[in-house]
């Protein structure tokens, strides 16, 4: 695959965009940091943390960190196989599958990772901490953790 096919199949979705300044001499010098969700829409996201002294570089930083970084989900046809909890510091995100046509129910830092992912059914609830980088490692976190029930089935050993 080559390397310009690869990259118009990502799907990118800035979060959010920060500015920081540093007092100096002369006055303040900004800079700018730029969480980005990335993904395929067919099982593979992540997120990646960019700073730059513009916003542009700091957004492409952000997708080249993610790409470094990506995760495979397991999906159920549209919808996730099972209901999870995710967790990272003092957010946490609960995730529950949804009949199909219900659409993507999330709020704004959940919603990039779940629709990056390729979730079009889903139900959300996050709880703790509204920082918007801990929601979306919560949510990565959470999608890590589905299993479909064939490998259930193979980790016990047993036939389901």
């Amino acid at each position: 695959m080559s390397s310009d096919t690869r990259e118009r199949d990502w799907v990118e979705s800035v979060v959010s965009i920060r500015r920081c300044a540093a007092v100096v001499k002369g006055g303040r010098r900004f800079s700018f940091n730029a969480l980005v969700v990335v993904g395929n829409k067919s099982g593979q996201v992540s997120w990646g943390y960019g700073k730059a002294n513009e916003v542009p570089p700091a957004v492409e930083k952000g997708v080249k960190d993610a790409h470094k970084q990506m995760k495979r989900v397991k999906l159920k046809g549209s919808t996730i196989p099972h209901a999870v909890i995710g967790r990272f510091g003092a957010a946490t995100v609960l995730m529950m599958p949804a009949a199909p046509g219900t659409g993507v129910i999330a709020g704004g830092a959940v919603r990039a990772v779940v629709e990056a992912a390729g979730i079009k059914d889903v139900l959300t609830k996050s709880f703790g901490s509204p920082n918007k980088l801990n929601l979306v490692k919560a949510a990565i976190n959470g999608l890590e953790q589905l299993r479909t029930k064939e490998e259930i089935a193979s980790l016990r050993g047993v036939q389901l």
